[in-house]
């Protein structure tokens, strides 16, 4: 740039050098005019230069900050604004088939109640026996004594005794080992706190006595939770 404008200076001091020497009556005037041309380009010619050799010194040009890429689209007409780009949205992945009818397994209904996992049922204690036996004959009573009896391994939570005698004149005394209670002739008896359980392979005693008559007193039966006693006479 600098180089066109010396160039420039040249040709014009040159050219005015021609036209005031071809012409002998120049005005002062027309002196003036071309000494402040000459100057003023060679002012323009000395700035340029100075700003070519100094670019850090120019003042920076603002740019406007590009848009934002929501208000791409949405630019108003005649400002021409860079178009978006549309988004590369990857294919949906194809839904799976829903399951047919068939197949689904059939659900199978469960009968009965569920069985716990780990769990085993309680043993059952094994049947009661019982031996009655006549241990001591009075005047006009006997004693008695019922021997219960537990085959099993298991305990025997409970049990019940049911003496019936042959009249109900015939009374009862001295229980020990069970609780007695009377319907007519018939007497029953249930443990007490020391027999309220039989252990396994053990047995336990239950001892009264029966009064009222010389002869003829026996017991007509004997159970143990429904099952017939031993040791009574026919």
């Amino acid at each position: 740039m600098a180089i066109i404008l010396l160039d420039r200076i040249v040709a014009l001091v040159t050219t005015t050098r021609r036209v005031l020497t071809g012409r002998e009556d120049v005005s002062r005037a027309t002196w003036v005019a071309v000494i402040a041309a000459l100057g003023v380009l060679i002012a323009t010619a000395i700035s340029v230069v100075g700003v070519l050799r100094t670019p850090e010194k120019l003042t920076p040009v603002t740019l406007d900050p590009p848009p934002p890429a929501e208000q791409v689209g949405g630019s108003p007409s005649g400002t021409p604004r860079a178009q978006a780009r549309p988004a590369v949205t990857s294919p949906a992945a194809p839904a799976s088939p829903p399951a047919s009818a068939s197949s689904v397994p059939p659900v199978v209904a469960s009968s009965g109640r569920p069985t716990p996992t780990g769990a085993t049922a309680e043993p059952t204690p094994a049947a009661l026996g019982a031996d009655f036996a006549i241990t001591d004959n009075a005047l006009l009573s006997y004693g008695a004594t019922v021997t219960i009896n537990n085959p099993g391994s298991v305990p025997a939570p409970q049990w019940t005794l049911v003496v019936t005698l042959p009249r109900e004149s015939l009374g009862v005394s001295g229980v020990e080992g069970a609780q007695a209670s009377r319907d007519g002739a018939v007497w029953t008896f249930v443990p007490d706190a020391n027999t309220g359980q039989v252990p396994g392979n053990a047995s336990v005693r239950v001892t009264f006595r029966v009064n009222g008559s010389l002869t003829g007193s026996a017991p007509k039966a004997c159970t143990i939770d429904g099952a017939a006693c031993s040791g009574l006479s026919n």
